[in-house]
């Protein structure tokens, strides 16, 4: 019998983990086994974990392994980052802000998170985050991402635009509640 050992300390940071270790191995296979996926709902939601799990088997007919796998599939070929978002959207069930939690670990340099923290920052979009997808909605979430980009500092991926508008909301936050 052969002991695997596996680096516990790697979950440590899920987020460091998600875009070091789960995006670059989706981006060569097209896959993102079980836990992976599962770890991504929890980064974005850990209150939901169970009843999303729940609700992909029951859309994939009882099994949450199969329902990550025709995800994953769907992603690999839908022909657009619209049609992406439609697909967890309308065929998974998903809202805006798990969607593109998703969609953000595994196309980083196409989404970002819809987040209600950096819609505060932003002073606008808080609407999206609960409406069913259509190219309105679609159009309203890239000017979402024009606006994320245009508020944070120049020179800074998405990925860490995003990071820094939600440390921003972070940090204000704080700031009122220590008052």
């Amino acid at each position: 019998m052969i002991n695997v050992q596996i680096d516990y300390g790697k979950f440590y940071n899920l987020e460091q983990y998600l875009f070091n270790e789960v995006q670059p191995k989706f981006a060569v296979t097209g896959s993102i086994c079980t836990l992976d996926f599962f770890l991504i709902v929890i980064w974005k939601s850990n209150r939901a974990k169970s009843k999303t799990k729940k609700r992909l088997a029951g859309l994939a007919g009882g099994s949450f392994a199969s329902a990550v796998e025709q995800i994953a599939k769907s992603m690999v070929e839908a022909d657009s980052p619209k049609r992406q978002l439609q697909v967890l959207m309308e065929e998974w069930g998903f809202l805006l802000p798990m969607a593109t939690a998703i969609l953000t670990v595994l196309y980083p340099d196409e989404f970002t998170v819809y987040d209600i923290r950096v819609c505060d920052v932003l002073g606008r979009f808080h609407e999206l985050g609960t409406r069913k997808f259509s190219g309105k909605l679609w159009g309203e979430y890239l000017e979402f991402v024009h606006a994320v980009a245009k508020a944070a500092p120049a020179g800074l991926t998405l990925r860490n635009q995003d990071r820094y508008l939600w440390g921003r909301s972070f940090y204000e936050q704080a700031i009122k509640d220590v008052g």
